[in-house]
């Protein structure tokens, strides 16, 4: 992407959204696909594609596409290496979030580990502490940045996952198109089919479909980026600690709960590598139970568990030594020696091995 200061640019130097002495440029391509998500969701008010069996459409996509592809998928696998599985679950699991528009699994890695080696640092991409809520939340992705958006982020943050040809394969525009492309034609084709079945006719088939594009796609991606964007930025903001992490990391309960698990912030910057967030009993964690479920059908196995939150913690890839706090409940017992999988080393900054906690 091209360095030269366009009309975006010298607008967003003017209110004060980014700084004219920096190396930030507006990136027109993202900030227009993410205004046309949000514009055709809102189409869903329209009565006309109003349908009960696309809105439980779009519920069971949270599901599948947000707590498998996302949670499950790019961050509880592929980041952090938290459980192994077969290998055709693991490229299943990439599809399913390569869908939600959040960008290629090595680059999802990529930002992720960078975030938990710098969080709330300067150099952490998407700080509220360091730039405010709406940055954190949906600002950093809509400009483009050349420390983070590089070859060297990749060879840095998600070294370990170029030796998977499946992923690097993902990262070829037309594969990254192509995979979008089929994902809506199975919503609208599917909508339009179970339509011609109940309405026999063409125009009930071509409003199923419409219905289930819109709710079951544009509606269901919006509300899955709201939610990982609440990580970024509400959890670092609001809520309870459970440990002493060196960054501002919280627990909140509104995200723990509509986000999967992937709300109990804190916990999981203290234990980054396990596949479970909740660590007290009121703190529910769907993708930690769909995970466990996995387990016992033989589906996964070498399930990295938390730690008792009584004993002291060193977070792993930090420096700093994070301490439970007063009264904290017990979690269940890991055995902290599980290697979570064949592929459970990311490079560090100097290029030796280090755990893949990032």
């Amino acid at each position: 992407m091209t360095s030269k200061i366009g009309r975006m640019d010298r607008l967003f130097h003017r209110i004060g959204w980014l700084n004219p002495a920096s190396s930030l440029r507006v990136h027109p391509r993202i900030m227009f696909g993410i205004i046309s998500y949000h514009l055709i969701a809102l189409a869903a008010c329209i009565p006309w594609l109003f349908a009960w069996p696309s809105v439980i459409a779009c519920i069971a996509g949270i599901y599948v596409f947000g707590s498998l592809g996302i949670n499950i998928g790019f961050h509880r696998l592929l980041t952090h290496r938290g459980f192994s599985c077969p290998r055709w679950m693991e490229r299943s699991l990439a599809v399913l979030g390569s869908c939600c528009w959040q960008g290629t699994p090595m680059n999802w890695v990529a930002i992720h580990r960078m975030h938990h080696q710098h969080s709330d640092d300067p150099e952490d991409p998407h700080s509220p502490k360091q730039d405010g809520f709406f940055w954190s939340h949906m600002g950093w992705f809509m400009v483009y940045d050349p420390k983070i958006w590089s070859m060297e982020t990749y060879d840095r943050y998600a070294r370990d996952l170029f030796r998977d040809r499946f992923l690097k394969s993902i990262e070829r525009k037309r594969v990254w198109q192509r995979i979008h492309l089929i994902h809506w034609a199975v919503f609208f084709v599917g909508g339009g089919v179970a339509g011609a079945i109940l309405t026999e006719s063409w125009l009930g088939s071509l409003q199923l479909g419409l219905s289930m594009l819109v709710w079951g796609v544009f509606v269901r991606t919006v509300l899955v980026w709201h939610i990982t964007w609440s990580v970024n930025s509400i959890t670092h903001l609001w809520g309870y600690r459970n440990f002493k992490t060196k960054d501002d990391s919280r627990n909140n309960w509104l995200v723990g709960v509509f986000g999967g698990g992937e709300g109990w912030h804190n916990n999981h910057h203290a234990q980054p590598r396990s596949a479970a967030h909740g660590m007290r009993w009121w703190e529910f964690d769907w993708s930690w139970t769909t995970i466990w479920m996995m387990e016992r059908v033989g589906l996964v196995w070498n399930v990295v568990r938390p730690r008792k939150i009584s004993e002291p913690l060193v977070a792993d890839g930090d420096s700093a030594t994070p301490q439970p706090l007063p009264n904290s409940a017990s979690a269940p017992s890991a055995d902290a020696s599980s290697d979570g999988g064949s592929r459970d080393t990311v490079p560090d900054t100097a290029g030796s091995a280090a755990p893949a906690l990032r």
